[in-house]
Order: structure tokens, then sequence, then C-alpha cells
């Protein structure tokens, strides 16, 4: 698998992601009317041109998950037990459809889990940036991942 094991994570590994994606319409219409959110500032074009940015935002859980989606393949795929969790999410700059997003990834922290041995604990830092490298995201995630097998 392409994932990283345990043994390999190590504190300030910074991985720049080679995918990117490019948000569209549909895509944000879609997540947004599929998670039923009905946030006219999300899937009502007339409402969001009236707002402050003059046209629809891009669902901010959209954002969230494409930026953790992204880095899948070289942070965690094959080698996840689960998420434990994601603090201190932010959304400092909107995402709009056109924008394509590019995603790194810092490991922040790394420990062996007390219970049990095969796995651990790694922490990483997950920033997403627009096509002018603005940030749009940004996010901690706690994950439990399996040490190499011997």
């Amino acid at each position: 698998m392409a994932g990283l094991y345990l043994d390999e994570c190590r504190p300030g590994l910074v991985i720049k992601h080679a995918l990117t994606r490019t948000v569209t319409e549909s895509d944000n219409v879609m997540f947004s009317l599929m998670t039923m959110n009905p946030q006219p500032l999300h899937i009502d074009f007339d409402y969001a041109a009236k707002s402050e940015w003059g046209k629809p935002l891009v669902n901010s859980l959209f954002t969230l998950g494409l930026m953790i989606g992204i880095s899948v393949h070289d942070t965690t795929l094959g080698t996840l037990v689960g998420n434990l969790g994601m603090t201190e999410t932010v959304f400092p700059h909107p995402l709009f459809h056109g924008d394509t997003v590019r995603v790194e990834t810092e490991i922040k922290s790394v420990r062996e889990s007390k219970s049990k041995p095969d796995r651990g604990i790694v922490e990483m830092e997950h920033r997403a940036f627009n096509q002018d490298g603005v940030l749009v995201a940004r996010c901690l995630r706690q994950t439990m991942i399996l040490k190499r097998p011997a």
C-alpha cells in the first residue's frame, strides 16, 4: 500500500501531494444536497450574488473532505486503523467553483500506542490552497496508523 506506516512518520515531514482537483458547480451542489445542507450561499446563485462574495461558496465540509481525501494516497492508504479526531479546523478564505485545490500535509507528532503494540497515533496538519496559493482550509487530524508488519 502507498500509505505511511508509523515507523515512516517523522515530526516535521512535509508531503506536497501531487494530486490536485478543480471544484465544479456540480460537486458543490450535489454535496450540499446529499448532506441535506440547504444553505443558499452554496446552492442559490441569485442569493449568493447578493452576498458579499457575489457568487456561491463551496461547502466547507466538501472542502475539508477533499483536502483530506487528496492526502490519503500519500499518508494513510492501507495503513489507517481509524481517524481519532480533527481539531483546529479553519477555512480562512472561501473556495469557489472553478478553483483548483492543492494540498500539503505536515506530520506534527508521532507516538506508539500504549495498549496496542502494532500501531500508534500520528497527528498531521493538512493545508489546502487554491490555484493562487491562498490557504483555503487547514486542520489537525489525529489518526491511528499501523506499524510496518514484522
